[in-house]
């Protein structure tokens, strides 16, 4: 008996060792996880001070990096390939896990990491071409020498890190999920640009509005969705003359669209992404040359979707903000010029129904005639089970997406239906960047944007001779007016896209007489415009608060700026209370909802933090579009379609208070539009007053929204930042809502010498145990901005110089 114990003590070691070391299915093994010698212990991080000098193979002469206070890498490179080789190394080492991540989601391959709980987006992703879209850019690139080169190295870069990495110097991401790096390829560079076209350019509503069409007919569906709203202030001023002779317009077919039977309801894609950006002339800037902001809105995550880094070779000099995984800067500016982007929001994603000729689905019928459908095998690997075999089938229009008939991954993708789709076209946005990051002045710009495809963006430019422009730029499909408003005819060569829109006939203004530029992913144009870009565009709320503050502002400064980037004044509500409040019927309104509406009638129209009338207002307008439009449009979940938007449907209380439409056709009374109203109020207050308790401070707006920026990987709270105390919301300038906002805020002073300032929400390091990885959120939330340093040689004299890294 004496020898029993030791041997069961010793026995369930061995076990609980054995078991520790060991994966279950898509759980990884937590011993080496847990191991002092290699887990997460290794990755607690201090910021280090001190000097450094690697040898690397791969440069082809000595590169010095200079790290300031913030762990901005500014790279000095005796030549072009050098300085994005660096580019490739410094940011492997800060952000390697996240640029592996985003490009295995990109090309459907989480399932291998995270088990089949990511298969439907990783089918989604291989259906819908996000591969083969890669494959495509890759081969422009690759026939530019010029971007040839700075993708490879770039890649050669990055795997100059990974190949010194060992298992304890994993990222901490990999240990958790039980998974090694890979070497780093040029199609990953390419996979990464193509996740933001994914991000900014998927968005379609042509099931839903063909699903709505269906239901009401063509001149319904036309009044409720209308192709130009009535706010606007277009991002090119109206009236501007258009300098060119424009292509014939393709004819709209007799049948514009696809009689189409009534589609599945899924996940819906994330309308909230949006963007700013404007520029003030000379004229209007108390320094006496342009001022230039910028304020991207995407997912707020951890680690933060910008990487900062300057830039310098014998050829350029360019500081902002890069995305881990791309060379380049993508926003920021050199000594002569400042750029930045906002998302158009074009139409260049429509579907197409197939009609096959068998079952065999080896030919389909286009132009009356019946062409080889081509097939790709996608092998998708899940950790823990089986591959899954998926055949996708391509047309000379796209991937035919869910053509088994599977539920879908997004609710504005239909099953069955071909891809066309402007991520898959062989466009090369490296060249775009490499020029624009050496551009000196308004010609070099244009040219620029020549080379630039997807997704679609708003470029906006200034510099120090003066000028300043914007332009709606990217590869635009010839189309018809609203072709692919609806879904489309795949038999008909009518319904084809039919070319694309010359770059140098793109929307585009110089120097306009009010003395600025500006957008907020608002209509590109007015209807003078010759060609169809989409026929909606995000809600005007956001551009006209703009336009109508920089109108006001004279001798501007960057803290003007700032300050315009953080406005939370609520122009919906502006302009819906005075019509909304007098039709209330008040005998309705007792109590604590009377309470309520005197916050409403006294609020100021800010979205602050500690406002509770935004709060009430939001709930109200939602529960207000439901109430009157719920009733006919919700279908339930065998059926999508989308209500009629906010300036619509104000437009209908201002001028058809007696509409049909306020009437809720499932019960016997017929409501009015005082009914609708009062009603939806009394709801609002009850759903706050569940979710928050009674009406008070618990009902503050910033405590409603709980805007939180969380780590990548779904459910790793740890690694997130919860709860961030901040105003704006949807349709606010700013426009920060529960997960997304400014992801990068930019002010750039041109001059002789040029000062910037930025700062976004997380940290250079990509590293959870990093002091770095989350430094700057406090400064962001607060609204503050960051100097940025800008050095002209690795000699400068700058007090925020912390430290020097030289590769030999």
């Amino acid at each position: 008996m004496r020898y029993l114990k030791p041997i069961l003590v010793s026995t369930i070691t061995l076990l609980f060792v054995w078991l520790l070391n060991r994966s279950w299915g898509s759980i990884p093994a937590f011993g080496p996880l847990l191991s002092p010698f290699v887990g997460f212990w290794q990755n607690a991080e201090s910021v280090s001070g001190t000097d450094e000098e690697i040898k690397l193979e791969g440069t082809k002469a000595p590169v010095t990096v200079v790290y300031d206070d913030m762990a901005v890498p500014h790279v000095f490179a005796q030549n072009d390939y050098d300085v994005y080789f660096a580019q490739g190394y410094v940011t492997a080492r800060d952000r390697l896990w996240q640029m592996e991540f985003q490009t295995h989601a990109a090309s459907g391959r989480l399932a291998e990491v995270v088990g089949e709980r990511a298969l439907p987006l990783d089918r989604f992703n291989r259906e819908i071409g996000m591969v083969y879209g890669a494959e495509q850019a890759l081969k422009a690139m690759m026939s530019n020498p010029v971007s040839k080169q700075i993708v490879e190295a770039y890649t050669a870069g990055v795997n100059a890190w990974i190949s010194t990495l060992k298992p304890a110097d994993y990222p901490i991401e990999y240990k958790l999920l039980g998974y090694s790096p890979e070497p780093w390829s040029t199609l990953k560079c390419a996979l990464l640009l193509k996740a933001m076209t994914s991000t900014l350019a998927s968005g379609a509503d042509d099931l839903q509005m063909s699903n709505v069409r269906k239901l009401f007919g063509s001149a319904v569906t036309s009044d409720l969705f209308p192709d130009y709203p009535d706010h606007e202030d277009p991002i090119i001023p109206p009236g501007t003359k258009w300098d060119f002779k424009p292509l014939p317009v393709p004819k709209t077919p007799d049948s514009s669209g696809v009689n189409n039977s009534l589609a599945l309801n899924w996940p819906a894609h994330d309308p909230a992404i949006g963007s700013n950006n404007w520029a003030v002339g000379s004229q209007k800037s108390a320094t006496g040359y342009p001022i230039l902001a910028n304020d991207p809105h995407l997912t707020l995550s951890l680690p933060s979707i910008w990487y900062q880094i300057q830039l310098i070779s014998p050829t350029m000099n360019a500081c902002g903000v890069s995305l881990p995984g791309s060379p380049a800067v993508i926003i920021g500016f050199n000594k002569d010029i400042a750029w930045g982007v906002t998302n158009v929001g074009a139409d260049v994603l429509d579907f197409y129904k197939i009609r096959f000729r068998d079952a065999s689905k080896q030919e389909y019928l286009h132009g009356g005639t019946w062409k080889p459908i081509r097939q790709r095998l996608e092998v998708i690997k899940v950790k823990g089970q089986a591959d899954v075999i998926d055949t996708v089938y391509y047309t000379h229009h796209g991937p035919i997406v869910n053509q088994s008939g599977q539920k879908g991954f997004r609710a504005n993708i239909p099953s069955g239906y071909a891809a066309r789709w402007i991520a898959h076209e062989p466009t090369n946005e490296i060249q775009c960047y490499y020029l624009l990051n050496r551009a000196k002045n308004y010609t070099d710009y244009v040219q620029s944007l020549a080379y630039y495809g997807a997704p679609a963006q708003n470029f906006i430019f200034a510099d120090v001779h003066k000028d300043i422009a914007i332009s709606p730029n990217g590869k635009f499909p010839l189309k018809w007016k609203e072709q692919g408003k609806y879904l489309l005819d795949g038999t008909n060569p009518a319904h084809d896209w039919q070319g694309w829109i010359p770059p140098a006939q793109n929307p585009r203004v110089l120097n306009p007489p009010r003395g600025f530029v500006s957008s907020a992913n608002q209509s590109s144009t007015d209807p003078s415009y010759p060609y169809y870009i989409n026929w909606q565009f995000a809600p005007a709320e956001r551009g006209i608060r703009i336009n109508q503050r920089l109108t006001a502002m004279q001798r501007v400064t960057t803290d003007s700026m700032r300050r315009l980037q953080n406005d939370v004044y609520n122009l919906r509500a502006s302009m819906a209370l005075p019509t909304l409040l007098p039709l209330l019927d008040m005998s309705a309104l007792s109590g604590d909802y009377a309470k309520a509406l005197a916050t409403l009638k006294s609020w100021n129209y800010q979205n602050d933090t500690s406002s509770v009338g935004a709060t009430i207002f939001t709930e109200w307008n939602r529960q207000l579009s439901d109430a009157i439009w719920k009733d006919e449009f919700d279908r339930g979940d065998t059926l999508l379609t989308r209500f009629p938007s906010f300036d619509r449907t104000l437009r209908m209380i201002q001028k058809e208070p007696k509409a049909h439409w306020f009437d809720n056709v499932h019960t016997a009374a017929r409501e009015t539009l005082s009914d609708v109203l009062t009603s939806s109020f009394r709801s609002t207050c009850d759903t706050l007053q569940k979710k928050h308790g009674a009406i008070g401070s618990s009902w503050s707006w910033a405590t409603h929204k709980a805007t939180a920026i969380r780590h990548l990987v779904p459910g790793l709270d740890a690694f997130s930042v919860l709860n961030v105390q901040t105003g704006g919301g949807s349709g606010i300038v700013n426009a920060t809502t529960e997960r997304t906002g400014p992801s990068w805020r930019m002010v750039v002073e041109l001059g002789p010498t040029p000062k910037a300032y930025g700062i976004y929400p997380g940290g250079q390091s990509g590293n959870p145990g990093s002091p770095l990885y989350q430094n700057m959120i406090e400064t962001w939330r607060r609204g503050q901005l960051t100097e940025l340093v800008y050095l002209q040689s690795a000699q400068d004299k700058n007090a925020r110089i912390k430290r020097k890294l030289t590769l030999k």
